[in-house]
């Protein structure tokens, strides 16, 4: 069941809790091997990442106990074990790679798939990856159809602190420095960390398992590493993400969905952003809305001469990962609108999909398009990559525009966002999953 049917043209209206970041779940499921203490995670999705995750750990021995309807799930690796020679972690999510530094720390040697990936985004490199296990002493060596890690040779044999600066603000990279930090013993200083709400939520895990960070929400990160982990209860927040989606499926479908949101501090800026397109977000009692004021319009810039535009970049600019869904919500308001992706360089192709509705859209080049918004839109048959924010923002046209539209492979959905069918119909709207036949 990869397809998504959906008859359009419904105002979406209702109330919905979001699920947990699948950036904030993923990294701290990888640093539950970091210690032999039982844990208990609240909120944890069901999507498919996480299965993968889980099923290692169970190939690996741990005791994993999960309630799929309550999001409880009980962790312990005091039994862990781990044969380089034998076992193999996920190569389909990119989140794999966080698992080298708890392998490392827990057993001297990590395998990681050569060809790991996750979403189509263009060229994703992991030599930073790789320059970080190395910063810590670590070595990397390519075997058949895999790369190696191991920890120092000499004695003694855990990772040694380290100051490094990254190159660019990567969530995985800054990660996966504080997992190699925590298990070296002394301070590491990081440079250039990524700051998002994920990493941070990631970074006060790690201190509830005992682990020392200083700037945390900043670009720079002291990891005092060494300490006795421990284990406890940890609860995930919303998904920004989610509730962003669901607040941006409201205001194109012309009604009012109302969002669960416990960190309304994290929104100045996608509300600005909202607000470009005609939107207002209200954030209340715990809970925030759209308000359009009107059909979806472009607002004007102050600068007349120019495009109104959404620049992406790392955290605290605007998420990169919400870009399509706001150029979803640029071709059905009128105006013109320029969005500017400044970290991937394979991630707008699929806006020519659009064209299909009878979109109007112009790639630049590889990091910019703009939309002629406000025009007539038909149903479509679609085709979605392999990027799950893509998938919903044309499910979004969709469910804008009466009548029926199909939006062909569309399982990268599942891999963050649980329940999003049943979600979709409690708000009102008729959508089915459907197989490739």
């Amino acid at each position: 069941m990869s397809n998504l049917i959906v008859h359009g043209g419904t105002p979406l209206r209702g109330r919905i809790t979001p699920s947990a970041n699948k950036n904030a779940v993923l990294p701290v499921l990888c640093a539950t091997l970091l210690t032999r203490e039982p844990l208990r995670l609240l909120g944890v999705p069901d999507i498919t990442d996480v299965r993968k995750i889980l099923d290692i750990f169970r190939t690996l021995g741990s005791h994993v106990q999960w309630d799929h309807a309550e999001g409880t799930l009980e962790l312990h690796h005091d039994a862990t074990c781990f044969d380089a020679a034998a076992h193999r972690l996920p190569e389909e999510m990119r989140s794999s790679i966080m698992l080298v530094p708890p392998l490392l720390a827990r057993f001297g040697v990590a395998r990681l798939e050569d060809n790991v990936k996750g979403c189509t985004l263009g060229v994703r490199e992991i030599d930073p990856h790789v320059e970080v296990f190395r910063s810590f002493g670590a070595s990397v060596e390519r075997a058949e159809g895999s790369l190696l890690v191991r920890g120092p040779a000499a004695a003694p044999a855990a990772l040694r602190p380290t100051n490094h600066w990254l190159d660019y603000a990567s969530v995985t990279t800054t990660e996966n420095f504080v997992l190699c930090a925590a298990g070296a013993q002394g301070v590491s200083t990081l440079t250039n960390a990524a700051c998002e709400p994920h990493v941070q939520e990631f970074c006060r895990f790690m201190a509830l398992l005992g682990v020392r960070i200083d700037g945390i929400g900043t670009s720079r990160l002291t990891v005092h590493g060494g300490a006795a982990l421990g284990g406890g209860e940890f609860r995930f927040d919303e998904d920004f993400h989610e509730i962003t989606t669901f607040l941006a499926l409201g205001a194109i479908t012309g009604g009012e969905v109302i969002v669960k949101n416990s960190a309304p501090e994290n929104f100045p800026l996608i509300d600005r952003t909202f607000a470009k397109f005609g939107v207002r977000i209200v954030h209340e009692g715990g809970w925030s809305r759209a308000v359009p004021g009107g059909p979806l319009k472009v607002q004007t810039p102050f600068t007349s001469n120019v495009l109104t535009k959404v620049e992406a970049a790392p955290w605290p600019y605007f998420p990169v990962d919400l870009l399509p869904i706001f150029i979803a919500l640029g071709v059905r308001a009128e105006g013109n609108a320029l969005f500017w992706n400044k970290v991937y360089d394979g991630a707008l192709g699929w806006t020519g999909e659009l064209s299909k509705f009878g979109a109007h859209v112009f790639s630049s080049d590889p990091h910019r398009i703009v939309t002629f918004g406000g025009g007539p839109l038909t149903p479509a048959v679609v085709e979605s990559p392999y990027i799950i924010r893509v998938a919903i923002a044309l499910f979004m046209v969709a469910a804008s525009i009466p009548g029926r539209s199909e939006i062909r492979h569309a399982a990268p959905i599942r891999r963050a966002h649980p329940r999003f069918v049943e979600n979709l119909r409690s708000l009102g709207v008729q959508v089915e999953w459907t197989s490739e036949d």
